[in-house]
């Protein structure tokens, strides 16, 4: 599991996060089935372990076939009920910082009513990117906020131009309309072209179980070609019943299952970079945690291999709750903040629309990228005030604008980091250095709001 992890993130992990990850994982996973979560048994009764891309072997768990987040996160939501309080309809606008610690956050209602939580520690779990981008595996709100939060309040921000792209998302009427799992391919499906032609079967040794990265830029290349590509079920036996979520995704858009062929195109997925942390989750700024695809842990590197990212959660998530239990953080007074922070001049209709920002970022800073389009989308993010947005107080926009300034700073951040990382490794792939360099292995570009110098 660890040579696996550090072959598909292209040895940019960290050695030490993911060593982490495959010792305490089996532990992890042990405490779940014992507090009564049921994973997926074959006809003995005994585990069913899957097999999916670049896993050397079958080792994965998982539940309800194809809805094993979904199973996991309801399982746990389940034990937490009663327990705490759970605030919906808020959303969060600013990590509150004082003296170089967290304190707690600022929300925002939809009738623009402000919040202030104060807390003795915050964890951020807020997510990826991939809603950035005009295909996407994510929800649509997944755009970026966690990352533009924490760059806001002052954490430092790595790794962000690694987005993975996964292969096989359900393409109807030029859309992305939902996640083939990988576990699919692991039972024997394979990507094959219209005239039938099977389209990895010379460019990777693991043929349609290779690491994502290079899956999603073959199909990539096939369509640019203008082929279309398919996911070929055929092989299956069941495939109803071993993957319920896929064959209503195929009833709901219409997709007839039984010719065993489903039309598919990559779609953004999974952020390998975020706000970067230790082993337990601290972010740069005491206090302020982050967990999840939010996270940075490292242990992803270049690109993530297949299902480490339930298990990081799982994982890294844990540590991040022992530490908070560890430490007894100083009491935070309740008061309303009173940082002198300068308001943002408004413009007349100066911030751009979602779907425009999604269009730049799928063509500049996409599967493929090189330098003159990474500098087109660098000088389109650049035409907004980004450092009003980094430093100034956003109290007067609506939810929905904030939402806009979160995925500038966030498209930025992606944008200029690829263009300073000057090769193709893992999920950053570029024309103009399609080869590793070894003067990056292991670099990691951090970024920090130091470097947008605030006008007043």
């Amino acid at each position: 599991h660890f040579d696996d992890t550090m072959t598909a993130g292209c040895h940019h992990n960290d050695e030490k996060a993911v060593e982490l990850l495959v010792r305490e994982g089996p532990k992890r996973i042990r405490e779940l089935i014992n507090a009564g979560l049921s994973f997926d048994v074959n006809q003995d009764g005994i585990l069913h372990l899957g097999q999916e891309g670049a896993h050397s072997k079958r080792r994965i768990l998982h539940a309800g076939g194809d809805q094993t987040g979904r199973t996991i996160v309801s399982f746990l939501l389940e034990k937490l009920m009663g327990r705490m309080t759970i605030v919906e309809g808020e959303y969060v606008i600013e990590l509150l910082v004082e003296n170089g610690r967290c304190v707690g956050i600022k929300t925002k209602n939809q009738l623009g009513e402000i919040s202030c939580y104060y807390a003795s520690a915050v964890v951020l779990a807020a997510g990826g990117c991939a809603g950035m981008y005009a295909f996407s595996s994510n929800a649509s709100t997944v755009t970026g906020d966690g990352i533009a939060l924490a760059y806001r309040a002052g954490a430092v921000i790595a790794d962000v131009e690694f987005i993975q792209f996964h292969p096989t998302m359900l393409f109807v009427d030029g859309k992305a309309v939902g996640l083939i799992s990988e576990a699919v391919r692991g039972e024997g499906a394979v990507l094959v072209t219209e005239d039938g032609r099977r389209m990895m079967e010379h460019v990777h040794p693991l043929k349609d179980l290779a690491p994502r990265d290079i899956v999603a830029r073959a199909i990539h290349d096939e369509m640019s070609k203008g082929h279309r590509v398919y996911l070929d079920i055929s092989a299956i036996p069941s495939y109803r019943e071993r993957f319920p979520t896929m064959a209503n995704l195929c009833a709901e858009h219409g997709i007839d299952m039984e010719t065993g062929r489903l039309p598919i195109v990559p779609g953004a997925h999974f952020l390998m970079g975020g706000v970067l942390v230790n082993d337990c989750g601290q972010t740069s700024i005491q206090e302020l945690y982050a967990v999840g695809e939010v996270a940075c842990t490292g242990v992803h590197g270049a690109n993530r291999l297949a299902s480490n990212s339930l298990l990081e959660g799982i994982v890294f998530g844990a540590r991040a709750a022992e530490a908070i239990r560890r430490e007894t953080a100083p009491p935070t007074p309740l008061r309303k903040k009173t940082n002198n922070i300068h308001s943002i001049k408004r413009g007349v209709n100066d911030l751009p629309e979602i779907p425009t920002i999604q269009t730049i970022m799928s063509i500049y800073a996409g599967i493929v990228r090189h330098e003159q389009g990474l500098q087109r989308a660098k000088q389109w993010f650049e035409q907004f005030p980004l450092s009003d947005f980094a430093n100034g107080s956003l109290d007067d926009f609506s939810i929905e604008e904030i939402t806009v300034i979160h995925m500038l700073l966030t498209g930025w951040l992606i944008t200029t980091s690829a263009l300073e990382r000057t090769e193709s490794r893992g999920g950053h792939y570029r024309t103009d250095y399609p080869f590793e360099r070894e003067q990056w292995r292991q670099r990691r570009i951090r970024r920090t709001k130091k470097e947008l110098t605030v006008t007043v």
